[in-house]
């Protein structure tokens, strides 16, 4: 895969976000076709991790993204495969790590700047409007993610 195909990724999991989508669903949808899924299944599958999971400000949904991506890429299918889900998790951890690195955090409230994790009952998204992404720095963690997944798949590839 190309490093242009790959910022060619990145900038559609952008565009998903500008255009309403979830944070895990911008992430998740950009690289999904690589592995089978269509971009409806993707942002299904993904529809439930933003704002922090179910709005609930826990870990991050672009994060959540890199997860679900990389279960795609490696995770184990048999479940008696320990190898296989070491693995799995190894390059989970190492993903996760590289964007706490760039983000200071993969807690959504963190990210946020709020005190806490403000757990809430409260299950209604903001108003996408300019007002919304003046304040949040969502589209750079959804770019941040994307980004790390990105450059898995590039090393990968060069190995």
């Amino acid at each position: 895969m190309m490093n242009e195909e790959l910022n060619e990724r990145v900038q559609r999991a952008v565009e998903n976000f500008m255009q309403g989508y979830g944070c895990c669903q911008s992430v998740v949808a950009a690289f999904a076709d690589l592995y089978g899924f269509t971009d409806i299944q993707a942002k299904q599958v993904a529809a439930g991790f933003g704002g922090g999971v179910g709005r609930l400000r826990m870990m991050c949904g672009a994060v959540s993204g890199i997860v679900i991506l990389v279960g795609m890429d490696c995770g184990q299918t048999e479940g008696s495969d320990r190898e296989g889900k070491a693995a799995c998790y190894k390059v989970v951890q190492r993903l996760l790590e590289r964007f706490k690195e760039l983000n200071g955090s993969v807690i959504c409230a963190e990210l946020l700047g709020l005190n806490g994790c403000q757990v809430s009952t409260n299950y209604v998204p903001d108003e996408r409007n300019a007002e919304y992404y003046k304040r949040r720095p969502c589209v750079a963690k959804v770019e941040s993610a994307a980004r790390v997944f990105a450059e898995y798949l590039q090393e990968k590839r060069q190995n």
